[in-house]
């Protein structure tokens, strides 16, 4: 998959959502891994040829695990290649989660606490919207793992208001494959997780569960990706309940 590929994909999703407009200022939260990394790149060069004029910084948040320190200097390197400005935040949620809370199920509570790490060093640097490196089967596999594990019909939107620190979530790939995402991104500097969980999570299940369906099924992360997204597919109990008094 070209840049160029990536970068019209991206376009569309931005434009489709009106993800950005002139004059923002967005930070992109960069774990190291594959998507954050193929995020920070495509947003740096959409930049130079945006119709909206738009400042990028990118911020890393350090979870500081006890055994295994992440080493971002690759990141640093790709940024200044870039031209981007780059922080890293340092904080004990590696600690907190493993080691204080001994959490059985760690990652909502890391998600929550890394999230809010990011936002709030974003919002102290002056940015009012902060970009996230989920892409299409991100979205499928959040819908699958709201029906299985908790009985809802749930997913993250593609743009979203956090009114209480006054600051907008994008997601601009949200129109790119994540088989795309794994090919662009061989030639980007990746960072390894050191998270503990990492591979051993409930989403690294439900992706299991669809690549297993797949063998039958090959096209079926592209009817789950339509379903989410076209209204007109859309057929459930609540709008039958609107209709019961004209039949």
């Amino acid at each position: 998959m070209t840049t160029q590929k990536m970068l019209s994909l991206l376009r569309k999703g931005i434009t489709k959502y009106k993800m950005i407009r002139g004059g923002d200022k967005i930070a992109v939260g960069v774990s190291g891994g594959k998507d954050s990394v193929t995020l920070l790149k495509l947003l740096a060069e959409y930049k130079r040829w945006s119709p909206e004029k738009f400042d990028l910084i990118a911020i890393s948040v350090d979870l500081n695990f006890e055994d295994a320190k992440t080493d971002f200097n690759p990141i640093k390197s790709l940024c200044d290649s870039l031209d981007v400005e780059y922080h890293v935040e340092k904080t004990e949620i590696g600690k907190i989660v493993f080691d204080i809370r001994k959490e059985s199920n760690p990652c909502a509570l890391c998600s929550k606490m890394r999230k809010g790490a990011l936002n709030n060093l974003a919002k102290n640097l002056g940015c009012n919207k902060v970009a996230l490196g989920h892409h299409s089967d991100d979205l499928i596999d959040t819908l699958m793992l709201s029906l299985f594990y908790e009985g809802r019909l749930s997913t993250f939107a593609p743009k979203s208001y956090l009114d209480k620190i006054d600051l907008t979530l994008i997601r601009p790939m949200i129109m790119i494959k994540e088989v795309d995402v794994i090919a662009y991104s061989k030639d980007l500097p990746i960072v390894k997780s050191c998270c503990p969980a990492n591979k051993l999570t409930k989403r690294e299940y439900v992706k299991e569960v669809l690549r297993n369906v797949g063998k039958d099924i090959p096209n079926v992360r592209d009817m789950a990706f339509t379903a989410i997204t076209h209204p007109e597919r859309y057929n459930l109990f609540d709008k039958f309940e609107n209709q019961i008094d004209e039949f």
